[in-house]
């Protein structure tokens, strides 16, 4: 695993990167460095395929052209048994947090344990347990079915989920949208805490500028194809009108007072 200039571990490597959908260019020759143990905010207009580059890293995109190394290994050669064994090491939580209907939120934590981990059903009881207080659900949510949770709730359960294999990389697609305020807040601050008591790196898409000024260390911001990256004052400086607009706007000005 290479280190950057300033020594960190690169987690996430993506270079020359090029994803489209039929004539649509959506990544041209895009490059990007995470680094262990940081909170990157991945930000963009419409269209500029925030969550297709989550999707791309993670292999459920293949792009047309570049290369994208996790954890020091080459995403697109590897054999299945080799990406599977690669995709234990990272945890994901989409939009709508995919919890399976039919199952309660212990079921659901359990997904993972029982399908990678050869473990006897009462320690996978057990450490579904432990997910869920993690996550600061009470321990009767285990036995709810999704529908009877709020969607703050439904959203810490699946973050459960994506920590079931204890992950060393936490990739988020809008964690925070369609909660209010405060449980937008209060998912900000344990995605944080987890963060430094797990040592997670955290690949977060986002619109929400709280969430940005909150707790992201670096901001990448999709633009023309490719990223731009740095921190909130870093992109609070740059001249792009795009970029002036997003962080320097009256919705800005409002979030970062």
């Amino acid at each position: 695993m290479e280190a950057a200039a300033d020594g960190r571990d690169v987690v996430i490597r993506v270079r020359g990167l090029v994803t489209r959908f039929g004539a649509q260019v959506i990544h041209n020759g895009l490059d990007l460095d995470v680094h262990r143990g940081e909170i990157l905010g991945v930000v963009g207009g419409s269209g500029t395929g925030k969550s297709v580059l989550l999707r791309t890293i993670v292999g459920l995109n293949r792009p047309a052209a570049g290369r994208i190394e996790v954890l020091g290994r080459d995403v697109a050669h590897l054999l299945e048994r080799e990406l599977m064994e690669l995709q234990q090491r990272w945890g994901v939580l989409f939009q709508n947090g995919a919890l399976f209907s039919g199952l309660t939120v212990a079921e659901n934590v359990a997904v993972p344990l029982k399908e990678h981990r050869r473990l006897a059903p009462a320690l996978i009881a057990e450490i579904a347990a432990l997910k869920i207080a993690l996550v600061g659900l009470p321990a009767d949510a285990g036995a709810k079915y999704p529908s009877q949770l709020s969607g703050g709730m439904r959203k810490r359960a699946a973050l459960a989920r994506a920590l079931a294999l204890d992950p060393e990389i936490l990739f988020l697609d809008e964690p925070t949208a369609g909660l209010d305020p405060i449980a937008a807040a209060g998912f900000d601050q344990l995605i944080l805490s987890l963060s430094g008591s797990l040592g997670l790196t955290v690949f977060m898409v986002t619109h929400d500028l709280d969430s940005l000024e909150a707790i992201c260390d670096r901001i990448a911001v999709l633009i023309e194809g490719r990223v731009s990256v740095g921190t909130l004052a870093e992109h609070m400086k740059n001249p792009h009108p795009w970029i002036q607009e997003y962080f320097t706007g009256p919705r800005a000005r409002a979030a970062f007072a």
